[in-house]
Formats: C-alpha cells, structure tokens, sequence
C-alpha cells in the first residue's frame, strides 16, 4: 500500500510540475526564472523516477550509473567534433558545464533510458534487439521534439541555426545501444511512473512547439 501511496503522489507532481512548466515557459515575463529552474527540475525528475524503482541490486546501479557517464562522453564528443551528432553548442540552461558540456546531460539520458525502457519492457519479450530499436525510435521522436524548444531557450544552438538530419540519425544509433545495454542487465525494470514521465515529457514539448507556431 505505501509502495502504491508513493507511485500515486510521484505520478502527481510530475503531471503537476509539468504542467507548472508548461506555464512558465509560456508567459514571457516568467521565462526567465523557469529557464532558471530547469537543472532543478531534471533531478527532481530523476530523482523520482529512481525513487520508484521497485528494487534495487548492483546491475540497477550499474546501469544508471553508465548510461549517465557514456551519455555524457558521448556529447563531450558530439560537441568536440560534430561526427555525432553534428555541430552544436551548449548554451547556459542546463547549468555547470565541463568540457563545454553539462554534466546533467547525463541525467538527461538517463531519465529518457529508464522511463522510456521501463515503458516497453513487458512488449517483445525476449527480443531485446527489437525493442531497443523500438526504444530508439521513441527517444527520436522525443528529441524531434525537444530540439525546437531547445534552441529557442538556449539548452544548446546549432551551427547556421539549422537542425541536421545527422542528429536524428545519430540520436537513432546513440539511444539504441543504451537501450540494448540497459535491457541486457539484469534488474526488475517495473518503474510505475515511468509511463505517466514519458507522456507528461512528450506532452509537455508538443504544447510549446504549439505556442512557438
């Protein structure tokens, strides 16, 4: 019962600061501050979508400590060369940066690779290629998503202020070998928030590209 208290309350305030957000970034005379809150705002999304994690061992760990790290590396890269992803550069609203990169890109992939991979554990069983393909293709869509709103309050910039197809293709190969990783360890991947941050996350980007239009 406390377990199900706890999903319940999590589910809440994560369609409530959400929707919060969506109103702040919103109303010009309050985006500043809201751009100001987004470090914040992306712990305290990890923080509870590790919080209801139904069990924890050393493979869970493991895991999210890799996808934090590799995510990381992988944009330090990304940035360095443009191979990756193409040429961009991080601006101020994802906070402290080393290497010119946040290090909260990290939780970033983090929270897109276990609320996404929990979403999908229980389709195609036993074919874990097929969904981290699958995976792979929603944390796209999601990025789709997020790159408009992201230039636009300075998350990061694109070099001639145009978004390649080499992102999308990159995000692609990127986002399945996380997910090929994450379902390869062993760990209960149940998480019952984890649907209720996906929709709230993709519902969220769609409602500011709409007020971008």
């Amino acid at each position: 019962m406390k377990y199900l208290e706890k999903a319940s309350l999590s589910k809440i305030f994560i369609i409530l600061f959400h929707i919060v957000g969506f109103v702040g970034f919103s109303l010009p005379h309050l985006q500043d501050f809201f751009i100001s809150l987004v470090p914040f705002h992306l712990l305290l999304m990890a923080g509870i979508l590790i919080a209801n994690q139904k069990e924890y061992n050393k493979n869970f760990w493991l895991g999210i400590s890799f996808i934090a790290v590799a995510g990381y590396l992988v944009e330090v890269v990304g940035v360095a060369t443009g191979k990756i992803f193409g040429f961009y550069v991080y601006g101020e609203t994802l906070g402290f940066k080393l290497a010119n990169v946040p290090l909260l890109i990290g939780v970033n992939w983090v929270i897109l690779v276990f609320a996404v991979g929990a979403v999908l554990k229980k389709y195609f069983k036993h074919m874990r290629t097929l969904k981290s393909a699958v995976a792979a293709v929603i944390l796209v869509f999601i990025d789709f998503l997020i790159e408009p709103v992201a230039v636009k309050f300075d998350y990061w910039s694109w070099q001639d202020s145009l978004i390649p197809l080499q992102n999308f293709i990159g995000w692609f190969f990127v986002s399945f070998i996380f997910m090929r990783i994450y379902y390869e360890l062993e760990f209960r991947k149940s998480n019952p928030v984890a649907l209720t941050l996906v929709i709230s996350q993709i519902l969220f980007f769609i409602g500011l590209n709409l007020t971008m239009v």
